[in-house]
């Protein structure tokens, strides 16, 4: 069965093109144009996953965002939001949104996001004990980290720093969650000497990282793993 996608974004223009989009790439889509609708739903239908445009006529977006989180804590949530509204992806991410993508966006990477977020969810529900991506692998029951057949030995903050990112994988982590995660000072600079240290280590390239990559000005983001199960719907016929 495909999965469903809830877009939640009072403009028709948007709402239609996220229908012609999703539905090329063999989504089910259903759609709200304000947050009442939305919750209506969201009562009666189980989506997969939501997008959610934070500019909605009836309701703020961030609350919701935290509704939703109350009423479906597991549902992965995309949030729309305006490209010069840092502070609104922050406050989002921080409620619980798995990622964010600016208006306006290209379709390409609306979907990238949208699978990464499936697969994230596949991921959490499997629990898997090893994770690996490129020449990194972490095994979170015995705490060994290797870069290939290597053993890397990081420091227990270093570590759960790592730990965190992982079982997020695929996902942006604001400053205050992994601060909150990892309970080191509210100073974003304590996070950025962990990621430095961490990149020495793990990076091929410390100054141009494939694996731990930084979301100006929001956060922090660990790639997907390599071998995550993928929830890919399938491709719609073409006559190419």
């Amino acid at each position: 069965m495909s999965p469903t996608i809830l877009v939640i974004d009072d403009e028709p223009p948007i709402r239609k093109l996220l229908r012609m989009g999703l539905a090329t790439q063999g989504y089910a889509v259903l759609e709200a144009p304000n947050a009442a609708v939305a919750l209506e739903v969201l009562g009666r239908e189980a989506p997969d996953l939501v997008i959610l445009d934070l500019g909605l006529p009836d309701m703020r977006g961030h609350d919701l965002l935290r509704a939703i989180r109350v009423s479906h804590p597991g549902l992965p949530v995309v949030v729309l939001s305006s490209r010069d509204d840092e502070a609104g992806k922050v406050e989002a991410l921080d409620l619980g949104a798995d990622d964010y993508v600016t208006k306006p966006f290209g379709m390409a990477e609306l979907l990238a996001r949208l699978r990464a977020a499936l697969r994230h969810q596949l991921a959490v529900q499997g629990e898997r004990p090893v994770f690996r991506v490129e020449r990194l692998s972490i095994d979170l029951i015995r705490r060994i980290v290797k870069v290939d057949d290597t053993e890397v030995k990081l420091t227990p903050r270093e570590y759960d720093f790592l730990r965190v990112m992982v079982l997020h994988a695929g996902k942006v982590l604001t400053h205050a969650q992994l601060m909150q995660a990892v309970s080191v000072s509210s100073d974003p600079q304590y996070l950025r000497v962990y990621m430095r240290q961490l990149r020495q280590k793990l990076e091929a390239d410390p100054e141009r990282p494939r694996i731990l990559l930084t979301e100006t000005g929001v956060g922090y983001r660990l790639r997907a793993p390599d071998d995550e199960p993928t929830l890919k719907p399938p491709v719609a016929e073409s006559g190419r």
